[in-house]
């Protein structure tokens, strides 16, 4: 029983780190970046629209976009995976001291956030786009 509780103070001394709080931040922005998305996928759902539960005034899709959707989604969640990853990278070859490969993967980071971060930028331009 005392392991519980020792886990449980581990868990609040994370919650003392600043990583601790980017990542957070980064799993945040990642969820209202896929919800916002969402919200308009939904709109333009057939089978919702067919039975009245939308009321988004969104044209039909073409199956070159829901492909392309699709993909986007895909390559979204991966970047999303990969932007997590380099950026605990970081912090283990901070810890290592581990100078070059420490920054290496803190630029790697940045770009697959910025990646991450257009995949649904694009997908929200096109979804304010295609719904009026």
């Amino acid at each position: 029983m005392n392991w519980i509780l020792n886990d449980l103070f581990h868990a609040l001394e994370q919650l003392k780190r600043w990583q601790t709080w980017l990542v957070i931040g980064l799993i945040a922005l990642f969820a209202l970046l896929a919800y916002l998305v969402a919200g308009y996928a939904f709109r333009t759902d057939a089978i919702l629209r067919f039975v009245n539960r939308t009321t988004g005034s969104c044209r039909e899709l073409t199956n070159a976009s829901i492909i392309f959707l699709f993909c986007g989604m895909m390559f979204f969640l991966f970047s999303s995976v990969i932007t997590l990853g380099e950026f605990q990278r970081h912090f283990a070859f901070k810890q290592q001291n581990a100078h070059r490969q420490a920054a290496q993967s803190l630029r790697q980071g940045i770009f697959w956030v910025l990646v991450t971060v257009g995949i649904a930028v694009a997908s929200l331009v096109f979804f304010t786009n295609y719904c009026r």
